[in-house]
């Protein structure tokens, strides 16, 4: 399996404002990159909290994209992940549509009714007691044959994923604007490190947009 983290980030490191809010980082050279990026990948993977915040669809934008997958013997978009420890993802979420397979990655505390709920929109993968077992999730996702992996935030499960040291590649976008506020989230929230930093390698520097795009290769 292979694990890319993609971002966008403000100048200062921010995804959003402090109340959550989606602010136009990228621009259409960006958005481009990010659709490929999707239609290249298999799964792509979101916390609860950014179905939450966005409700997002996570289907490739471009019809040239879908149609080379269709001709890959492909589905036309990649499966969708939620990462939602108590099952708080909304039956009528976005993501559970039907324009892709959709898989939610709850735990054993998770309420039976809203696990039940969700079992009606999408494939559920149970690992864990009280927070998701990034690991054994991620074992789960690879046996259904997922094994090219997109993850778009957010911060706090960025950071989970970095400390499961699933992480394989970092692509970020950095735009030119800056939001600022200590409760802002960032590229990677949680608990934070303090011993053990992952260490990265910069593969590349382009210019996209006004802002630049930066590609790291996570040291094992």
């Amino acid at each position: 399996m292979h694990v890319v983290v993609n971002a966008a980030t403000s100048a200062d490191g921010k995804l959003s404002s402090r109340r959550r809010e989606q602010i136009a980082i990228s621009g259409d050279e960006d958005f481009a990159r990010v659709d490929r990026l999707r239609a290249d990948s298999d799964a792509v993977v979101v916390g609860v909290g950014t179905v939450l915040a966005d409700d997002p669809h996570l289907t490739v934008k471009d019809d040239t994209l879908r149609t080379e997958r269709r001709e890959a013997d492909r589905s036309a978009n990649p499966a969708r992940v939620v990462v939602d420890s108590t099952a708080r993802t909304p039956p009528d979420a976005a993501i559970l549509d039907d324009a892709a397979s959709t898989y939610v990655c709850v735990t054993e505390a998770a309420p039976v009714d809203r696990r039940a709920d969700l079992a009606d929109h999408a494939t559920l993968v149970t690992a864990g007691d009280d927070r998701v077992d990034l690991l054994r999730a991620f074992a789960a996702l690879e046996e259904q044959g997922l094994d090219r992996i997109m993850v778009e935030g957010g911060g706090e499960l960025i950071f989970s994923l970095f400390a499961a040291g699933l992480v394989d590649e970092l692509r970020t976008f950095v735009g030119p604007t800056v939001i600022g506020g200590r409760d802002a989230p960032t590229l990677a929230d949680g608990e934070g490190f303090v011993e053990e930093f992952p260490t990265l390698e910069l593969e590349s520097v382009d210019r996209l947009d006004d802002g630049a795009l930066l590609t790291w290769r996570v040291e094992a």
